[in-house]
């Protein structure tokens, strides 16, 4: 009973649309998540992790012209020679580029302009799939769905400038965060057996899932719910960022350095707990997944449980037996590349293997994830501080 993230009013049905349809669906969805925006909110970067809308806007847009339209089209000019500097985000093999943390800086190009260098682009990119070459097929699928990751990437970054404005603006009234009540807290019985991982199919998917192997679990039972927010609560009523036995070192760190209370978003208000969300500051609602909480936070709270998180692979051979989408699910495996792995030559070899290492694995989807972009061999990750992406917990158990 797989759920897969499924974000309301948006569908893409890959095999019932032409190339230049998929295209033009995927890129005006940006823009759409965009539209409830002030100019003023394009331009915003409260901290490292998060980039300005309008970057984003401008990245992925940067991502067809330097890796399609200059290498496919030889009649094509770049709109602004300066932009490759400016939006390329950590592909060396490209060349130089604006330190991550100097985004929120760039109060030029306009907003105006970077949806006129998006118009330019895909204007050029309309007219170049009439004949693109079979060999461009895979970058440009890489593009797809690269975008399709910064659309989940402006949910979240536009989360974070709006709710730490001290007047919490709603981003869109009546945004819903969770899409379906989560009330089976059961957990599914999971046999010893060697398991298959990784995937197999014949749609896209990225290098780090690649490399199909067996593993061999032993038995164990996986939660078919989240952890709620009034789980969390009660874990915080109980001292839990107090007491040391809960965490790991650098997570006991990481809480004293930075004054840790309770998970990201959330504020108590004269004795009642609040919540930011993209729809705007609420009374915290008890029956809703947890989220934005870090690895550490999702450890500390199993540890507290009694239970722990599941590993990766764990997750992976459990997928069936659960509804999943709304959250990603930390796990505790650090993320290491698959037997056999294989860093891909130049640029989109840059894409995930130099990022394995200090990161941890995610498992799952969002309701910030786009249409047709979530799977169950998919391998997010960052490092076990971040709190910003919309991330949840489901407990592990080892067979009694």
């Amino acid at each position: 009973m797989e759920r897969h993230s499924d974000h309301r009013q948006h569908t893409l049905e890959h095999e019932n649309i032409s190339l230049k349809e998929k295209y033009l669906f995927i890129r005006k969805y940006s823009e759409e998540i965009c539209k409830p925006l002030e100019q003023e909110d394009y331009v915003v970067q409260p901290t490292v992790d998060v980039s300005p809308p309008k970057w984003h806007l401008a990245h992925t847009t940067w991502f067809f012209e330097e890796f399609i339209l200059c290498k496919y089209d030889k009649d094509y000019k770049r709109f602004n020679s300066k932009f490759s500097y400016l939006f390329n985000s950590y592909y060396n093999t490209v060349g130089d580029r604006v330190l991550r943390l100097d985004r929120g800086n760039m109060s030029r190009p306009t907003v105006e302009e970077i949806y006129q260098y998006r118009k330019y682009v895909d204007d050029h990119m309309l007219e170049l799939l009439d004949y693109l070459p079979a060999e461009a097929n895979y970058v440009l699928e890489v593009g797809f769905n690269h975008e399709q990751q910064h659309q989940e990437l402006l949910f979240t970054d536009i989360k974070y400038i709006l709710g730490h404005n001290p007047l919490f603006p709603p981003y869109k009234t009546g945004f819903v965060e969770t899409l379906y009540p989560e009330i089976n807290n059961t957990f599914a019985f999971i046999p010893e057996g060697e398991y298959t991982i990784g995937y197999s199919g014949y749609g896209f998917s990225y290098d780090n899932e690649h490399g199909v192997h067996r593993v061999l679990l032993k038995p164990y039972h996986i939660r078919k719910s989240l952890v709620t927010n009034q789980e969390y609560l009660d874990f915080i009523n109980d001292g839990g960022y107090t007491r040391w036995e809960y965490w790991h070192s650098d997570g006991w760190e990481w809480v004293k350095q930075n004054n840790i209370t309770a998970p990201l978003y959330w504020y108590s208000i004269e004795g009642k707990w609040y919540r930011y969300s993209l729809s705007g500051l609420e009374t915290l609602n008890r029956d809703e997944p947890v989220t934005h909480i870090s690895f550490y936070e999702a450890s500390a709270l199993a540890a507290w449980k009694g239970m722990r998180l599941p590993t990766e692979f764990e997750w992976e051979a459990a997928a069936d037996q659960f509804n999943w989408g709304q959250r990603w699910e930390h796990t505790n495996s650090a993320y290491l590349p698959y037997p056999g792995y294989s860093k891909p030559d130049g640029a989109l070899g840059e894409y995930n293997g130099k990022f394995m290492v200090n990161t941890m694995v995610l498992r799952g989807a969002s309701v910030a994830t786009p249409p047709n972009h979530s799977r169950k061999s998919y391998r997010n990750f960052f490092y076990p501080q971040l709190r910003w992406q919309f991330n949840g917990i489901r407990l592990c158990k080892d067979n009694q």
